[in-house]
């Protein structure tokens, strides 16, 4: 495991890396998840360098209590990385949440990125039955001390085995970033890109009303066989084919 000074009051970025072959690949997790968790068994595979990074307050990274954990800071703490480690041009795999980091990083830090490949990213505003937008409708001072806990009880086994490692307030923080409103949807970052970008979705999951408008744009579509939302737990060796 390695670290890095990225955040406030010395709060430090912690990532699991895999010696391959270059490029390097960087991937990023979505809310509540860890990078090493969802990715380790696909990134071995694959070959390549890769850095399985946690963003603050989730799996094995700092939780600063002064971090304001917006979408747009999350990338810029992982361009802090990616400086600090002296990689540029890298492809960037993103899940969910991930995903939507993943854009903002290749919007607001250009020559950090080369490529982008998107596991089922948010494009848009998630309904209101989405865990994002759940977690949002509470008030902050309302779900860290009560709800987190609730919530945490009522997912899964898998997603609750990294989520109960997040901490609470980078949670509602991340959450309401990501389903409030915000001047530019994800979706209209990626496709004003030109960088070569994926979108990758599972079988199981439904099409995204975006499809068209991303492919109109050059992005390119990739369904994953017998894969859901956790498509490359679901079907690792189809993500990797993917990826490579």
């Amino acid at each position: 495991m390695r670290d890095l000074e990225v955040g406030p009051d010395g709060a430090r970025m912690r990532w699991v890396e895999l010696a391959g072959a270059e490029p390097a690949t960087v991937y990023l997790h979505g809310l509540g998840s860890s990078a090493p968790a969802y990715f380790a068994q696909v990134a071995a595979a694959t070959g390549r360098r890769s850095l399985l990074v946690d963003f603050l307050g989730f799996g094995l990274s700092d939780r600063p209590a002064e971090f304001g954990y917006t979408m747009e800071e999350h990338a810029d703490t992982v361009a802090t990385l990616l400086r600090g480690v002296d990689l540029h041009a890298v492809r960037v795999v993103g899940h969910s949440m991930g995903g939507a980091v993943a854009i903002l990083l290749a919007e607001r830090h250009p020559e950090l990125v080369g490529e982008l490949v998107l596991a089922e990213a948010n494009l848009r505003p998630s309904g209101a039955r989405s865990m994002s937008a759940r977690i949002a409708a509470y008030p902050e001072d309302e779900y860290v001390p009560t709800m987190h806990q609730r919530i945490l009880g009522g997912v899964g086994p898998q997603w609750a085995a990294t989520m109960r490692q997040a901490d609470p307030a980078a949670m509602h923080r991340s959450a309401t970033s990501l389903a409030g409103p915000r001047d530019r949807w994800f979706l209209r970052s990626l496709c004003a890109l030109t960088i070569p970008r994926t979108f990758l979705l599972g079988e199981l999951s439904p099409r995204p009303v975006d499809e068209q408008e991303m492919i109109d744009s050059g992005v390119a579509v990739t369904v994953i066989p017998g894969g859901g939302h956790n498509m490359m737990l679901d079907n690792p060796k189809a993500f990797v084919e993917a990826l490579t």
